[in-house]
């Protein structure tokens, strides 16, 4: 099991081993339903693939590849609570198809499956591995909080930004890879470098996030173009427009932010032109090529011919590349 298509084909068929059919039905029919609908796998893919290279135990690998896997969905389906989110993956989400509170403690219970998974590591791996999970943990509720905050803040600047998709989003990348690391017994140097590795390429995979919420197409991104124009949310965009605007622009911007009344398309349409004529668009596609660049320099750092990252590198391309 050594390139990218065998890790995620094994990672599809450990999911569907995951037994969900467990009593009372409302709680763990909503995590089956979330854990089947799909998505990239990016994350235990990573950690699989970092096992990989370092000569792992497979059996450990797995567990904190589900935890990994099992953790991210947690979030999101406490995300799409608290962001009103109605679809994800191209399906309803949980707090639509069933509500809120179901969303919460499946959710919950889903935090506390990962955990258990994470427990199944041996003792002298489960202290290397434990910190770092909890780090990650943490770091993932602080980003959400600054989300949430920068929802009613005008003045946010692209750095506080990047920051927040640190936390909210590159950790948890960067996490999977050094525990594949540090369950193959990699040494700190390579660990930390595959750390700093997620970190720019979960930044570069956040930012085309961003993109394709303006410029994707709606059957291949999985969920509705615009949602965050019409969220208002503060994403990188947004940011780059509103640094480059003439007054008049800016005006406007504020205006379609603020208007809760608007015709959903009108107001995407009307946003995504404003970005497009400042130049956000571009500038969104250099950040997301600097901080390839940066991801692949820390593979370098490890091995400059590819012969050890190779998969990891041509992740990396296909997440760049990808158009969901």
């Amino acid at each position: 099991m050594k390139t990218l298509k065998e890790i995620q084909e094994y990672i599809t068929h450990t999911i569907q081993q995951l037994n969900w059919n467990k009593a009372p039905r409302g709680l763990y029919e909503p995590i089956e339903y979330t854990l089947e609908g799909g998505g990239k796998r990016v994350r235990p893919a990573l950690l699989l693939l970092t096992a990989n290279i370092y000569d792992a135990n497979l059996e450990e690998a797995t567990a904190a590849a589900m935890a990994v896997e099992i953790f991210h969905n947690f979030t999101l389906l406490h995300d799409d609570v608290m962001d009103k989110s109605d679809t994800r993956r191209g399906r309803k989400t949980v707090h639509i198809k069933w509500n809120e509170n179901t969303a919460i403690l499946s959710g919950d219970q889903m935090m506390i499956e990962a955990y258990s998974q994470i427990a199944k590591l041996s003792a002298d791996k489960l202290k290397k591995v434990l910190p770092l999970f909890n780090k990650m943990a943490t770091e993932i509720c602080e980003g959400q909080q600054y989300d949430v905050d920068f929802e009613t803040q005008d003045d946010v600047t692209i750095p506080e930004y990047t920051e927040m998709i640190r936390l909210k989003t590159a950790v948890l990348l960067a996490t999977a890879l050094k525990i594949g690391a540090l369950l193959g017994n990699a040494d700190e140097t390579e660990a930390q470098a595959l750390y700093d590795f997620g970190i720019n390429i979960g930044l570069a995979f956040q930012i085309k996030d961003d993109y394709l919420d303006v410029y994707g197409d709606e059957k291949t991104f999985g969920k509705p173009i615009g949602g965050d124009i019409l969220c208002g949310k503060k994403t990188y965009m947004w940011l780059s427009a509103w640094k480059n605007v003439t007054e008049e622009e800016r005006r406007e911007l504020m205006s379609w932010l603020h208007n809760q009344e608007a015709i959903p398309n009108e107001k995407i349409q009307a946003v995504r032109n404003i970005y497009t004529k400042v130049g956000a668009s571009k500038e969104c596609e250099v950040a997301m090529e600097e901080y390839h660049q940066k991801a692949v320099a820390e593979l370098d750092k490890i091995d400059t011919n590819g012969d050890k990252t190779q998969e990891l590198r041509n992740l990396a391309e296909k997440l760049m590349g990808r158009n969901k």
